[in-house]
């Protein structure tokens, strides 16, 4: 069976391209082994293996529906608002090649080809930490409803430090969902623990200590997190780590064991990083109090002024099951609006600690926003509640939070040069690459062309030999955000309009290779 791809230049002679419909072994396995298998594997969260073409082939249908709709791979926030470091996303080219492969038949290739199937271990990313806890073994119960359970682990550290690198192992990577990992001074969650025989105790939202500080956050696929260099999270002497773990729903007794592992700066200046919840449902709410009539979908705002210049390295929203939708966008003193994040189909199952490409400076008085919606209907099958009914700020399942915890510390203009992920997407297994061939002449050379400046804001400057051509922006999702003719000599592009982020440019010639560079919009 044969297909035909036409890639069409609006302004150019259209091309015609040939090729066998994609198999696994040649285009499909370099997708799945890259994006699916870190979940889908024995023992994995994913609760199923795609780490063979017998398991591809068994779950082809579900693949390709999944990924068609965005569902998977797993990444709540919308790139297109602002692309964030470490985008657990497809390209439009990876989701129409697996459609592809699906509707082609689903033919394996030639087993040699395929790339090595991957080896999942519980080898650590910190493999030589600083600070390793793991609490005692844990029989999750056999229930019907999902249960938030939370682990004292004393750190016994007699001096103040500074975590630069912090990782979460579950124990049981099919139980454990998400993880919130917390400091404690005060005791509190050390005395919550000994008042229950069980080993640790129950406590839905947070860990039920009110002076405990955040200080990570863990999800199915994330990778251990690290500060940006110079920066770090002060860890007080003494402290207790309190680790929030959400297990899902289970009809047999499952056992989990799971590990922290930190790494800490070495003696030495720090600048001290604070993951606070800037923006909340208490003090910087602007249509407060937090309550949610039955029957309605509502929305609340908070705002906050920085009486500094800050610099934010990373953003974690929070509510609970009647969230819709979460986004935040800071505002400087000029008017410049800056996205952070956008949501738009919050689900309280898949919450994180997003991290911005580079870290991002605010001057004195730029003011954050935040905006929530929340859906208090019977059309929310999340509702706890059968009828709707009053729902209240609070920790409990059937009560609400609206809290986005920002990663900052005080700042200067110079912190937007670090770079944290400049990558357009996620590294391939091996190094594979899915096969694709656009045809060209190869005799044609390529034509010599540049693009300027990088990073920019409002617009870039494309200067080519080129006499006709046809230049595309392509966001990390892999979407088209922009395609501009392109004749010879200097043009100037207007990016204004554009989300924030890192773009693929291509610049698309008659009779020539497709030429591409990578440009970030801040």
């Amino acid at each position: 069976m044969q297909r035909y791809l036409a890639l069409v230049f609006p302004f150019l002679l259209s091309f015609t391209v040939l090729c066998q419909a994609p198999t696994w072994s040649d285009d499909v396995a370099c997708i799945v082994f890259t994006h699916c298998a870190p979940c889908h594997h024995e023992g994995g969260p994913g609760h199923f293996n795609l780490t063979s073409y017998v398991d591809g082939y068994w779950w082809r249908n579900e693949m390709r529906d999944a990924t068609q709709a965005r569902f998977m791979p797993p990444w709540p926030p919308d790139p297109n608002y602002r692309s964030l470091a470490h985008e657990r996303v497809l390209t439009q080219s990876e989701i129409d090649m697996i459609a592809a492969w699906v509707d082609g038949g689903a033919m394996e290739g030639d087993p040699q080809n395929a790339p090595a199937p991957p080896i999942f271990t519980s080898n650590a990313q910190i493999t030589d930490p600083d600070i390793s806890l793991i609490m005692e073994d844990y029989a999750v119960p056999a229930s019907t409803t999902d249960n938030y359970r939370c682990f004292v682990l004393p750190t016994n550290t007699t001096v103040d430090s500074y975590i630069t690198g912090l990782e979460v192992i579950p124990g049981n990577t099919e139980m454990v969902h998400h993880v919130l990992v917390f400091q404690d001074t005060t005791g509190e969650a050390s005395t919550l623990d000994a008042a229950d025989i069980e080993p640790g105790y129950t406590s839905f939202g947070g860990i039920g200590v009110d002076a405990a500080k955040l200080v990570g956050v863990w999800a199915p696929g994330a990778s251990a997190y690290f500060t940006p260099p110079g920066m770090g999270l002060k860890l007080l002497a003494g402290a207790d780590i309190v680790i929030q773990i959400h297990y899902p729903s289970t009809s047999s007794v499952e056992i989990d064991s799971t590990r922290i592992n930190i790494e800490l700066a070495p003696p030495g200046f720090q600048r001290e990083l604070s993951l606070d919840p800037i923006l909340d449902h208490v003090v910087t709410i602007t249509d407060g109090p937090l309550l949610i009539a039955p029957n309605v979908v509502d929305t609340f705002h908070a705002q906050y002024t920085t009486p500094i210049p800050a610099t934010l390295a990373a953003i974690a929203p929070h509510s609970h099951l009647l969230g819709k939708r979460m986004k935040a966008w800071a505002v400087k003193p000029g008017g410049e609006v800056v996205p952070l994040i956008d949501i738009p189909d919050w689900d309280f199952r898949w919450q994180g600690l997003y991290s911005f490409r580079r870290p991002l400076f605010f001057p004195q008085g730029t003011t954050l926003h935040c905006e929530t919606i929340y859906d208090n209907t019977d059309q929310n099958p999340d509702n706890p509640n059968d009828p709707p009914n009053w729902v209240w700020l609070g920790e409990a399942t059937t009560n609400e939070m609206m809290l986005y915890y920002f990663m900052w510390t005080y700042g200067f203009a110079a912190d937007e040069n670090i770079v944290v992920d400049d990558s357009p997407h996620m590294e391939h297994y091996l190094d594979c690459d899915p096969e694709f061939t656009i045809g060209w002449d190869a005799e044609s050379p390529a034509p010599a062309w540049s693009i300027w400046p990088s990073p920019a804001r409002t617009q870039v400057t494309v200067s080519t030999i080129a006499a006709d051509a046809e230049l595309r922006m392509i966001d990390v999702s892999g979407r088209l955000a922009k395609r501009e003719r392109i004749r010879s000599g200097v043009q100037d592009i207007d990016v204004a309009s554009l989300a924030r982020g890192l773009y693929t440019v291509e610049l698309l010639a008659r009779n020539a290779p497709p030429q591409r560079t990578k440009v970030l919009l801040e």
